[in-house]
């Protein structure tokens, strides 16, 4: 049975840092691509970043230059390093694997002063 567990969100000031981890079980980690989309209140949930088995990385324009997502194939974990945040970035973040359309509980990050 595929799990998806996020953690590291929180409450952090426009322009500060958080990186979220989502820890996979199982699945053969490596042979998946991993998504990490976003939803903010009243909002779709809208697509932030998917990285390919290849290491290959994609970003919604919204976060481009800022979010950073990677991956740790022998820890089963996925990771979204978010710089630079701003007030508009607040949202419940998930964890998405594509290839089972699986979701993870979500984690909340609130950017505000």
């Amino acid at each position: 049975q595929v799990q998806l567990v996020e953690s590291g969100g929180g409450l952090v000031q426009p322009g500060g840092s958080l990186r979220l981890s989502c820890a996979a079980s199982g699945i053969s980690f490596n042979m998946y691509a991993m998504s990490w989309y976003r939803q903010a209140p009243g909002k779709q949930r809208e697509l932030v970043a998917t990285i390919t088995t290849m290491n290959i990385a994609i970003y919604a324009n919204s976060v481009k230059g800022r979010f950073t997502i990677s991956r740790d194939n022998p820890k089963n974990t996925v990771y979204l390093q978010m710089n630079s945040l701003k007030p508009e970035d607040t949202a419940v973040y998930y964890c998405f694997l594509p290839g089972r359309s699986s979701w993870g509980q979500g984690t909340q990050v609130t950017v505000s002063s």
